[in-house]
């Protein structure tokens, strides 16, 4: 069983950043970010590899987020930048035993979630 605990959350003004901490207990395959605005489904955000060498992201956010860490780093990091009052949403930490990607389901583990709240 791999805990995850998520910080970094807050509120901050449009075209302003943010960074998302997220600290596994062990090691995972892959550890990604997902998003849940209120009354939305939850959307991919960002995913990587347990080496940091592979990394994906969703289309909403590809040129403003920013996923890193890796190795023997059990931290993982979402740099937001350029953030837009869409990008409000509770965002989660989730972690793989075994899949690298965008689809939830295949995610194992799960932080509490963190609100990023962006104002106009």
């Amino acid at each position: 069983q791999v805990k995850l605990v998520e910080s970094g959350g807050g509120l901050v003004q449009a075209g302003g950043s943010l960074k998302l901490s997220c600290t596994a207990s062990g090691y995972t395959y892959a550890m990604g970010w997902f998003r849940q605005a209120a009354g939305k489904e939850r959307e991919f955000v960002a995913a990587i590899s347990w080496t940091g060498g592979t990394i994906v992201y969703g289309d909403s956010v590809k040129g403003r987020f920013t996923i890193s860490g890796g190795y023997n780093d059990y931290t993982r990091y979402l740099q937001m930048d350029s953030l837009k009052p869409e990008d409000t949403a509770v965002y989660y930490c989730a972690a793989s035993e075994r899949y690298f990607g965008g689809r939830e389901g295949e995610y194992d583990y799960w932080g509490q979630g963190t609100q990023v709240t962006v104002s106009p």
